[in-house]
């Protein structure tokens, strides 16, 4: 498990600031680089759960999701919630993999 992970870089920035497709984009890669140091990948993928924090930011996220697991398609959620740790954060995402 993946725990809820931002657009928020090392330096503290916020990446993709008030653009949720970026953020997501961003957070599924770094998600993909995560399972990729422990011997898992993308495939191995059977949940992720999106928080957003404006509802119609669901299809940009949708976007971001469908170009990273097009193929493998586990089940997505997408929440929605008042606020996240910035105001300029639009998408923090969980993801669940198992590994055979």
């Amino acid at each position: 498990m993946i725990g809820g992970t931002t657009s928020v870089q090392p330096d503290g920035s916020v990446h993709g600031e008030n653009d949720a497709y970026e953020q997501a984009r961003y957070i599924f890669a770094r998600q993909i680089r995560l399972l990729s140091q422990i011997g898992a990948s993308r495939n191995d993928v059977v949940s992720v759960d999106a928080f957003v924090v404006d509802m119609s930011d669901s299809s940009a996220i949708a976007q971001a999701y469908t170009e990273i697991f097009h193929d493998v398609r586990p089940l997505c959620t997408v929440v929605g919630t008042t606020a996240l740790n910035r105001p300029s954060q639009l998408v923090e995402i969980k993801m669940t993999a198992v590994k055979d």
